[in-house]
């Protein structure tokens, strides 16, 4: 595994706080386009889908992406508390933000148009499966210099801060969800006042 020294571990783990204020933005940005009878879902939509995103990844998630190559598809499990170097733990926190960031693209995607456990199971199988997945397409021989790497690395594919991994595979998966699931009911009604996001917070 790369090594760090205390500054790098000091930054990375600034980032990964500055990356779990996203949270409390998109809580904000969602709170704003939706009714006010459903502010509260959407906050605790938010919440849940971080603890979803923590727990699995740290269970399943990480280890698929970072595992060694199967294939250049997908790494193989192992588990992450039977690593020997502790800086790993500093990597899973900031990678477990971006899977907490990707998981909530999808939530902003169907406020109001999917029940809370309907989309505490669509977040579930983001975690564990869809983000992994695709992340160790791209990231996959990264964290360990011996691994293989993804097929898409393999070809010579760079991903930019997450654009792809982290916002497209977000999009994608709540483009697909809303195309399932169909436009908001009420939505083409005469709107009321929207609700106010800072009231989320």
């Amino acid at each position: 595994m790369i090594q760090m020294n205390q500054i790098d571990m000091v930054w990375i783990l600034t980032c990964s706080c500055l990356v779990l204020f996203m949270q409390a933005g998109f809580s904000c940005l969602e709170a704003g386009q939706i009714r006010a009878k459903n502010t509260i879902n959407v906050v605790i939509k938010n919440t849940a889908d971080f603890a979803i995103s923590v727990v699995g990844f740290g269970i399943i998630g990480f280890s698929v992406m970072f595992g060694s190559s199967l294939g250049g598809v997908i790494g193989e499990p192992f588990s992450l508390s039977t690593t020997e170097n502790p800086q790993i733990y500093l990597i899973f926190i900031f990678q477990a933000m971006f899977c907490a960031t990707a998981t909530t693209i999808l939530s902003g995607a169907v406020a109001e148009r999917m029940s809370f456990y309907g989309y505490c199971l669509v977040a579930l199988f983001m975690v564990l499966l869809v983000y992994p997945v695709t992340g160790h397409w791209v990231w996959g021989g990264l964290l360990f210099p011996g691994n293989d790497s993804g097929w898409l690395a393999e070809l010579g594919f760079h991903d930019f801060a997450g654009s792809t991994v982290v916002h497209s595979v977000g999009g994608w998966v709540a483009l697909a969800a809303i195309r399932h699931i169909g436009p908001r009911l009420g939505r083409f009604r005469t709107q009321v006042a929207s609700s106010n996001p800072i009231t989320s917070l």
